[in-house]
């Protein structure tokens, strides 16, 4: 039981502040300009998340390699966002990404990459 609740809570975890994050690029649909700019604009808001969706696609196969990943990226995040000095806001969204890199981690350090494989 305590393997599935690991394998699952990064998971959720990251998927909501994944859709967190993409919530913040909807103000591009706000403006007063042509639909194919805001369109762009909407991807290019965007990337970050699309880059955060292929390391969960690579942490959900390879969860030590997804879980590092998470870590570099939540440490990158600090770093462009300025987050300790004077944006700690940031934080808000950056953290999950480090809780999850760890969860994953440690997943497949105590079960290994099937959930169910032990202690079940």
């Amino acid at each position: 039981m305590a393997s599935k609740i690991l394998y699952w809570i990064p998971r959720i975890l990251t998927i909501l502040s994944i859709l967190f994050m993409t919530m913040f690029s909807f103000d591009v649909f706000g403006g007063n300009e042509s639909f194919g700019m805001k369109m762009l604009g909407f991807l290019i808001h965007n990337i970050p998340v699309l880059i955060l969706i292929a390391i969960l696609i690579i942490a959900w196969k390879w969860e030590a390699a997804g879980g590092a990943l998470f870590i570099v990226a939540s440490i990158t995040g600090t770093l462009f966002f300025h987050s300790f000095s004077g944006n700690p806001g940031s934080l808000i969204v950056i953290s999950p990404f480090l809780l999850t890199g760890i969860l994953f981690i440690l997943h497949y350090v105590f079960y290994g990459r099937n959930p169910l494989s032990k202690n079940e």
